[in-house]
């Protein structure tokens, strides 16, 4: 077991009481390892804590087979939101396979989509256990392939409260591959077509795997929760203009979601020089939170 910074007497006392988890202490938070179940495999992560956190997020990861996002999962932890951050089911120290094309595998097929959503509610159950205040609202966090897995979540999960999806679709499947094919990772692409070029091929493009759909809007048409989108102008992953036109359509509906549009960037909203999706995400779910504790003290 790995014990970072505390005293020689403290280790032991821990060694003794929480045999199976590691912990370190960071700025202003603390960082605990914890590995727990979701369909037959044991899945590993961390927990960052800070001392009264306003709000608690689980990372939800995209397509790639990705470890535990421990940088991202910091720079919200410093902002006073706990998180839960996990290695993705075949990759790291989670059990299970990874599916995915690097692997010559659908990962955005129903029955896979479905299963990588039972591990994040799994991972919503596991953090409400270590949470100090069990009041604390718990949202989804997550990136692109997430923008499927997260209504699919929360739509099977009461716990959780609210959701945050960076440049993630609310097309189908079969729809975002349609587009991905016709730009074909030309990150020129928007210098030569229009929208009207991609919403031609996206809605009518004859498809080049055949497997059934899945359409986020079945599950995001039975949730009431808050949730917040934030898109790049310039995606060449997901035709953003035609993912607003149906949140727009949502929101026409009474649903509390919302997003915001980056004109300078792509697929990534998450990372990279430009901080403002990730500022205007905390401070989006540091208001929610807020509404949400005020509600509970009344």
């Amino acid at each position: 077991m790995k014990i970072h910074s505390f005293s020689g007497f403290y280790f032991r006392l821990l060694l003794i009481a929480f045999p199976q988890f590691v912990f370190s202490q960071s700025v202003g938070f603390t960082i605990q390892d914890v590995k727990f179940e979701s369909q037959g495999i044991t899945l590993a992560g961390s927990i960052l804590e800070p001392e009264k956190p306003l709000a608690a997020v689980v990372i939800v990861h995209g397509s790639d087979p990705v470890k535990r996002e421990m940088e991202f999962a910091k720079r919200l932890a410093k902002e006073g939101i706990a998180v839960l951050t996990y290695d993705k089911r075949g990759v790291g120290e989670s059990g299970g396979v990874y599916v995915g094309p690097s692997v010559g595998t659908n990962n955005i097929d129903t029955a896979n989509l479905n299963l990588l959503a039972q591990d994040a509610n799994a991972a919503v159950k596991t953090f409400g256990t270590y949470l100090k205040d069990k009041k604390t609202p718990v949202g989804l966090v997550g990136f692109s392939q997430a923008g499927w897995i997260i209504p699919m979540a929360a739509s099977k999960n009461p716990q959780i409260e609210f959701m945050v999806l960076f440049s993630g679709p609310t097309i189908t499947t079969l729809e975002q591959l349609r587009f991905q094919f016709y730009t074909n990772g030309n990150n020129n692409f928007w210098e030569n077509h229009t929208e009207a070029d991609a919403l031609e091929h996206t809605k009518n493009d004859p498809d080049k795997y055949q497997f059934t759909a899945t359409d986020p809007k079945t599950s995001l048409n039975t949730l009431s929760i808050p949730g917040l989108w934030l898109f790049g102008e310039k995606d060449i992953q997901i035709p953003v203009k035609l993912c607003m036109e149906q949140l727009n359509t949502l929101k026409a509906q009474g649903k509390p979601f919302e997003y915001t549009l980056f004109s300078k960037l792509g697929h990534n909203t998450s990372s990279g020089n430009d901080t403002a999706p990730v500022d205007i995400a905390v401070q989006w779910i540091k208001h929610k939170a807020s509404i949400k504790k005020f509600k509970l003290s009344k």
